[in-house]
C-alpha cells in the first residue's frame, strides 16, 4: 500500500485529470452506480467531531476519516486531520492511504472548476474570492492552473490577512503575472467588480455574497456546509436557477438554501445536468448559482486519479 503525505497527495491529483474524474463520478452517483451514504458525524467533545465518509463503486472504494478538533491550536496541531483509505472493491486490497485534508481541498476546488466548466458560457479570466483560508488558497491555485485566471479580487474582514493572501498568491504564481487586489467587504456590498466568477469560501452565518450581481457573473458558494451557515442571500437564490453538487446532502447541509426556504423541486444536481437530464438551463435569465457541500463520491474520484498516477 502506498502511503502519501500532503505534498505527494497533491502531486498525484493534477486538476487536469481531477476535473474529468469528478464529472464521471457525478454522473455515476446520479445514476446510482456509486453508493455513498451521507457523512456520519460522531461527537468527540464539545469542540471536536469524527467524520466518516465511505463510497463504493464497481472498481474502487474509499473511506475518508477526518477529525476536527477546535482547540488544537493550543496543542500546536492542525484542527483538521485525517486520511482517505483507497481499496479495490472486489478484493478489499488496500491501494493507498492519502492525506485527507489535501484530498478535500483539491477535490472541492476541482468541483468548483467543474461547475464553472459546466455552467459558465466561456473560460473565466477573472475571479473574486471571499475568504482567505485553506480553501480560498486551493481555489485560487486551481483557477490559475486550470483556467489560466490572472485577475483576482480578494475579500476578507481581516485586512492584514487579505493583503498577505494577495501577496502570497502573486508570489506563488510569479511567472503568470497574477494581479491580486484586496477589496474591503463593505466596499464589495456597494460596488461589485465586473468579474466572471465570484466564489464564497467562508463559515459565515450571514450572507456574504451580494444580492445583486451582473447576469454574466457565476456565483459559487463553497464554505457554508452546516444548516446554520449562510453565504448566499435569499434574494439572489430566488432570481437564479440553483445547481448543487449533491442534492441529498444539500437538503441537510446547505444552510443558505435551507434558511431561504428554496423550492427543492427547482434545484438541479450537476450530475443530472452533465448527463443531459432535465430542462436546459436558460442563461438569458442570468447564470445559475452553484452550491457545493461535498460528497464521498468526490473523494472516490480523487482516489481513481491517485491510483492511476501511482500506476503510471
Amino acid at each position: 500500500m502506498h502511503i502519501l503525505d500532503a505534498q505527494q497527495t497533491a502531486a498525484a491529483l493534477p486538476y487536469a485529470r481531477l476535473v474529468p474524474a469528478l464529472a464521471q463520478a457525478a454522473q455515476e452517483f446520479a445514476d446510482g452506480r456509486i453508493t455513498a451514504p451521507e457523512r456520519q458525524v460522531v461527537p468527540i467533545d464539545a469542540n471536536s467531531v469524527l467524520l466518516s465518509m465511505p463510497a463504493v463503486s464497481a472498481d474502487l472504494s474509499v473511506t475518508k476519516l477526518i477529525t476536527v478538533h477546535g482547540d488544537n491550536a493550543r496543542h500546536g496541531l492542525p484542527a483538521i486531520q485525517g486520511e482517505v483509505i483507497v481499496f479495490e472493491t472486489q478484493t478489499g486490497r488496500r491501494i493507498a492511504l492519502l492525506h485527507g485534508p489535501t484530498v478535500t481541498a483539491r477535490r472541492t476546488a476541482a468541483m468548483t472548476l467543474l461547475g464553472i466548466q459546466t455552467l459558465a458560457p466561456a473560460k473565466p479570466k477573472s475571479a473574486l474570492l471571499i475568504g482567505t483560508g485553506v480553501q480560498a488558497a486551493a481555489h485560487a491555485d486551481a483557477l490559475v492552473e486550470f483556467f489560466g485566471v490572472t485577475q483576482f479580487w480578494i475579500v476578507a474582514r481581516d485586512v492584514a490577512r487579505m493583503q498577505a493572501f494577495c501577496s502570497e498568491l502573486s508570489t506563488r504564481h510569479a511567472e503568470r503575472g497574477i494581479v491580486a487586489s484586496p477589496l474591503a467587504a463593505d466596499a464589495m456590498q456597494k460596488d461589485v467588480p465586473a468579474t466572471d466568477v465570484l466564489i464564497a469560501l467562508t463559515t459565515s452565518r450571514t450572507a456574504v455574497i451580494p444580492a445583486r450581481l451582473a447576469p454574466h457573473t457565476l456565483a459559487i458558494g463553497v464554505g457554508a456546509f452546516k444548516p446554520d451557515m449562510v453565504e448566499f442571500p435569499a434574494a439572489l437564490l430566488a432570481e437564479r436557477t440553483i445547481v448543487v453538487d449533491d442534492l441529498g446532502g444539500a437538503k441537510h447541509e446547505a444552510g443558505d438554501l435551507i434558511q431561504a426556504g428554496v423550492d427543492w423541486s427547482r434545484v438541479r444536481a450537476i450530475g443530472d445536468i452533465l448527463a443531459g437530464r432535465g430542462e436546459k438551463l436558460q442563461p438569458a435569465q442570468g447564470l445559475p448559482v452553484f452550491k457545493t457541500v461535498g460528497q464521498a463520491s468526490w473523494d472516490l474520484a480523487a482516489a481513481r486519479v491517485a491510483r492511476d498516477s501511482l500506476q503510471s
